[in-house]
This record gives structure tokens, C-alpha cells and sequence, in this order.
């Protein structure tokens, strides 16, 4: 029988990334000395990379004919036995059948989000999990791993930490909390303008100042954030994603929605706050974590991703997620 060699499909994004590391873990841990490629967008390397797991890492841009037909033919010439679509989408299918790769896993219509995408896979998983790291671990245990997830570890590179300390000490920032706005799609977000009144009490009643992180996309949020946060004097930082994780590996808190900064935060062990709304912190919240999470009463799933902020995050007050990060950093009110 030939040696197992894994194409592990993950393309984007940040959390959906974090959140595969624990059934990619458990593959390497099952197969330490296999072939596991980890194909992505170029945009997501570093973090892959920080993770270890991958033998090697493929970066493909899936809006580029040409680099679709490179990675095609890269896959193609590879010779891998199984690949395993933790993504589950047209694109992120596709690639590995047109390719040639006889094994294909997936998830089945049940779990999948884009319909039809099941009929692209040989092996189709029916999850009997609900968070979406175990159920991207059932995936795992199909292509042969003796157990769904793992541990795994991040390391934050020393260049990008000794820049991203450098940065901070300029601001006379050497203990902050951050921030996280954004989120992808606005109704899933807390307003900014009460991450700024949560930013002017943190930094009126317990002396710390807070770092703002902006994505891309994100400008007004900061801007409005800032506004609303008085003279807390916020620092908002828009670094590359190795500063990122730098940034938020040496965070006293992280407070944000479902998002990947919140997520990746959690992952390098920074104590987090989480607010939740139309997104279930059941199946995507923070993954075996201490986090703290809060969620309206009566907040329903509801990916229609509107503009405006769902009710249910609009029900989250500034005074809970206040005594939240209190909890969270283990000072008193």
C-alpha cells in the first residue's frame, strides 16, 4: 500500500484557519513523518507557518487563471493519496478533483454552506459535532487519524515582536488591552462607538490604555472608535500579520466579536472577551478556551450579513463588557 500523502485544502480565512489547527494537529500527530501540504491563499502563509503542522505550504490566488492552473498541475504531479476539504466550498473542492486526487473528503450536504459542493467529494462526513473545529476533526478522523484534534502551538516570530515592542514603547505602551472592531460583515459587529466608551473607561478606572486593531476596510471603525474614546488616547495599529500576532500574544485582554484577531488571540493564549450576536458561539466561538462570552438573551443565528449591527449585539452593554474585561485582566471595579 502506498505511503498516505495529504492535501489539506483550508484557502482562507484567519479564524476559519485557527480553527482547522486542531484536526490538522491531529493528522500530524498521526502521521508524523507523512506528507501533509497545506494548500492556501498566499495572504494566510505566516500563520500556517507559525503552526508547524504543514510539510509543506502551496499558496494559490483562486481569482488567477494562471495560478489556478499552476497549482493544478503542482497538485497533480504531487502523487497525493487523500485530500481533505476543510473549507468545503466550490473552489476549495474543485481544485483537488480536476487535479486527479483520487480520495476526496468532505463534509455532506448537512454541514456544507454552498449547495451541491458534497458531490465533489468520494468521501462525504455527516457531523455529529456542533463548534466547527471538531467537526473539521471529524474530517480528520475519516482520512485516518486516531483522534479528530490536537494541541498545537503558535510561534510568533522574533522579528515581529521585537518590532511590534519597538512600535509600543514609542506610544509608552508597555501594558494595553486591544481592541478588535471589525469582523467581516458589520452585523456581526458591537458598535465602535462603544468600543470607544468601553476604550475611556478601561483607561479611567484601571489605567490602561487600549490598542485599536484595523483590518483592512476597517478605517472607519477605528475612526469612530476614536472619536468616542475621549482622551484614552487609543492606538491604532494596522501591522502585517506576523505584528499582529506578536501584538496580540503580549496583550493583558483582548475584547472583540467573532472574529479572527479574537480568535487567533485566543490561540497564542491571550485572555479574551467575546461578544456574540447573530453568529452561535456553539459552533463558532472560542475553542476550548477560558474566554469569557457574551451573548444577548434570544440571539438567533443569522448569516444574511446586513450592514447595521444585529439586535442581539446592540443588546450588549457597555457596563457588561466593562466588568467582563475586569474579570478577564482579574482587577477590581
Amino acid at each position: 500500500m502506498a505511503e498516505p500523502r495529504f492535501l489539506a485544502v483550508r484557502l482562507g480565512s484567519l479564524g476559519d484557519i485557527v480553527h482547522t489547527f486542531p484536526a490538522v494537529a491531529a493528522l500530524r500527530e498521526s502521521f508524523p513523518n507523512q506528507q501533509i501540504t497545506w494548500l492556501t491563499h498566499p495572504r494566510w502563509e505566516p500563520l500556517i507557518r507559525s503552526a508547524g503542522l504543514a510539510s509543506q505550504i502551496w499558496a494559490t490566488e483562486t481569482r488567477s487563471l494562471a495560478s489556478i492552473r499552476a497549482i493544478m498541475q503542482r497538485i497533480r504531479s504531487a502523487g497525493f493519496t487523500t485530500a481533505i476539504d476543510y473549507q468545503g466550498l466550490w473552489k476549495s473542492a474543485a481544485l483537488p478533483l480536476f487535479a486527479g486526487v483520487k480520495r476526496r473528503i468532505g463534509f455532506s450536504s448537512e454541514t456544507i454552506r454552498e449547495y451541491g459542493v458534497p458531490i465533489l467529494y468520494t468521501d462525504r462526513v455527516r457531523c455529529v459535532t456542533t463548534h466547527i473545529a471538531d467537526q473539521n476533526g471529524e474530517l480528520s478522523l475519516r482520512a485516518g487519524a486516531r483522534r479528530g484534534v490536537a494541541d498545537f502551538t503558535l510561534k510568533v516570530q522574533q522579528a515581529a515582536d521585537e518590532s511590534v515592542r519597538a512600535q509600543l514603547r514609542e506610544q509608552s505602551l508597555d501594558s494595553y488591552v486591544v481592541l478588535s472592531p471589525g469582523g467581516g460583515w458589520r452585523s456581526k459587529c458591537w458598535p465602535a462607538e462603544r468600543f470607544g466608551l468601553l476604550c475611556e473607561r478601561i483607561f479611567r478606572v484601571l489605567g490602561l490604555r487600549c490598542v485599536v486593531n484595523c483590518g483592512p476596510g476597517e478605517e472607519d471603525l477605528a475612526a469612530a472608535l476614536s472619536a468616542a474614546a475621549g482622551g484614552s488616547r487609543p492606538y491604532v495599529y494596522d501591522g502585517d500579520l506576523d505584528q499582529l500576532m506578536a501584538l496580540l500574544k503580549n496583550a493583558r485582554c483582548i475584547v472583540g466579536g467573532d472574529t479572527g484577531p479574537l480568535h487567533l488571540a485566543i490561540a497564542l493564549g491571550t485572555p479574551a472577551v467575546a461578544l456574540f450576536g447573530p453568529t452561535d458561539p456553539a459552533r463558532n466561538g472560542p475553542y476550548r478556551s477560558d474566554a469569557i462570552i457574551l451573548r444577548a438573551a434570544g440571539a438567533v443565528r443569522d448569516h444574511s450579513r446586513r450592514k447595521e449591527a444585529d439586535p442581539s449585539m446592540l443588546a450588549i452593554d457597555v457596563d457588561s463588557v466593562f466588568e467582563a474585561v475586569c474579570r478577564c485582566l482579574g482587577a477590581a471595579r
